[in-house]
């Protein structure tokens, strides 16, 4: 017995769960949203209604919207005017089964035969074959990627519950107003009789659909059928494509850099050199990309994400990123996106680096932590850091003239960066106290270190910390 529930399970996992999770995560062999401008898909299921869908078709052509009609082939075929008027005024009609039963629990074979039947009811009213089908609550067997021929599998991007009366105008009338921006596919539904629904709940999704269309239209979007979606879709990748392969064959040139920038460069990394030498700050070993210099830190007390406090007094490891690395990175780029991936990889690597540098120093046992101040700090929590705002005051305001100057200085265009990003280039605290730092990047032990865990190797800290910083730094790219 227990043999044969095992069985079960397996079989319905690869029959059904799994298909459908693919589906769903990946986008295998289905459409489920759209890359536009403006264009949003509105598309219906379970109908056609004798009531609601005439009502519906009437709306859609006051404002001037295309939809796309997935229907039930036992309604079609009682309603074959419906089909017919969805045709004659530029909708798109799709399939549904033709009982609106899960694909789970029929097989491939049945499944196809509601497929046919239903293709066969809309060709017989409209004179031409459907090229979309939608299963049932989205659900994908492991052979309805091979069984669906020439259909193309549609989902959707948000669903409503618009099938519940129970929800209410004003409640789905909300949730429609959040997903009112391009490439949506919206699911409702034209029909409440399947089970599960509520007769009559069209009626609250035609008063919140009108007033959503309203909105739409006021802002400049336009309403579309599946068909074109996937066109304007299919369009913008390809002028994606063709974009980077230009790039690709023709790299930009490097940006030029005048003799006063340079000039000024120069000035700014000498002076940097001096406050090296002045503030004792110091390399990490193995050509790192920041700085460090122990020092008592002078600031309010630093609340941490971990529950550590960093106070007045404390000693702490100040960071500064290496600004000549920095400026060679833009200089041959020119694309402050590139540099923020190369902070982030780097970042990673001097991470364990700084690690090893300090483990074993008794006259480090009483540091409590690291600090530093960056504009680029935006995904920083993935490293460890807590971020914090600078209190208003003197020293705010001197920061951001601070680091906007230098910004200036080490981007070609960094003047007109500055002008564009102004809300978006606030210097901000960087803070990780010793016990994260420890327990993040630990150090083999060796003679000298008293207790540290297995080796870190660099490589590791690089994949979940590329993507958030990479979205910082698109906030700054040309």
């Amino acid at each position: 017995m227990e043999s044969l529930l095992l069985l079960g399970f397996y079989i319905l996992t690869f029959y059904a769960f799994l298909p459908g999770l693919i589906s769903r995560i990946f986008g295998f062999r289905v459409f489920k949203r759209g890359k536009t401008k403006r264009e949003i898909a509105l598309t219906f299921d379970d109908g056609p209604d004798p009531t609601y869908t005439p009502q519906l078709l009437d709306l859609l052509a006051r404002y001037d919207a295309k939809a796309t009609f997935f229907v039930v082939g036992a309604n079609a075929e009682r309603h074959p005017d419906l089909l017919r008027r969805m045709k004659d005024e530029g909708h798109v009609i799709g399939i549904h089964n033709y009982v609106h039963k899960t694909n789970w629990f029929m097989r491939p074979a049945t499944v196809k035969r509601q497929i046919h039947q239903t293709s066969e009811v809309i060709r017989k009213a409209t004179g031409v074959r459907s090229s979309y089908y939608r299963p049932p609550w989205g659900i994908v067997n492991l052979f309805d990627f091979s069984n669906l021929g020439h259909l193309q599998i549609i989902l959707w991007s948000a669903m409503f519950n618009d099938w519940r009366q129970r929800v209410g105008v004003k409640r789905l009338t909300k949730r429609l107003m959040k997903k009112l921006r391009p490439g949506e596919v919206l699911l409702l539904h034209d029909c409440g009789t399947t089970l599960g629904a509520d007769e009559h709940a069209p009626a609250h999704m035609l008063e919140a659909l009108e007033t959503y269309l309203e909105e739409g239209k006021s802002r400049g979007y336009r309403f579309v059928h599946i068909e074109e979606m996937i066109e304007i879709s299919d369009q913008m990748r390809a002028r994606r494509f063709e974009r980077l392969r230009e790039q690709l064959e023709h790299p930009p040139k490097r940006p030029r850099i005048g003799l006063l920038k340079r000039i000024a460069v120069a000035l700014w990394l000498g002076w940097e050199r001096v406050f090296q030498v002045l503030f004792r700050v110091k390399p990490v070993k193995g050509d790192a990309i920041f700085h460090y210099r122990v020092r008592k830190y002078q600031g309010e007390t630093l609340q941490l994400t971990d529950g550590e406090e960093i106070r007045k007094g404390d000693e702490v490891v100040e960071l500064h990123l290496d600004n000549e690395k920095l400026f060679q990175t833009l200089s041959s780029s020119g694309s402050v996106i590139r540099m923020a991936i190369y902070v982030v990889r780097e970042v990673g690597r001097a991470m364990p680096k700084l690690a090893s540098e300090l483990a074993g120093r008794p006259e480090l046992d009483h540091v409590k932590g690291l600090y530093g101040i960056s504009m680029i700090n935006r995904g920083s929590q993935s490293f460890g850091f807590s971020t914090i705002d600078l209190p208003p005051g003197m020293f705010s305001r001197f920061t951001r003239i601070y680091l906007s100057l230098l910004l200036r200085v080490l981007h070609p265009g960094g003047g007109q960066r500055v002008r564009e990003k102004k809300e978006t280039l606030v210097p901000r605290i960087i803070a990780m106290s010793m016990t994260e730092f420890r327990r993040r990047y630990p150090v083999a032990a060796t003679p000298g270190t008293r207790k540290r865990s297995a080796d870190v190797s660099p490589s590791k800290t690089l994949p979940s910390q590329l993507e958030p910083l990479d979205k910082a730094a698109r906030e700054l790219t040309p």
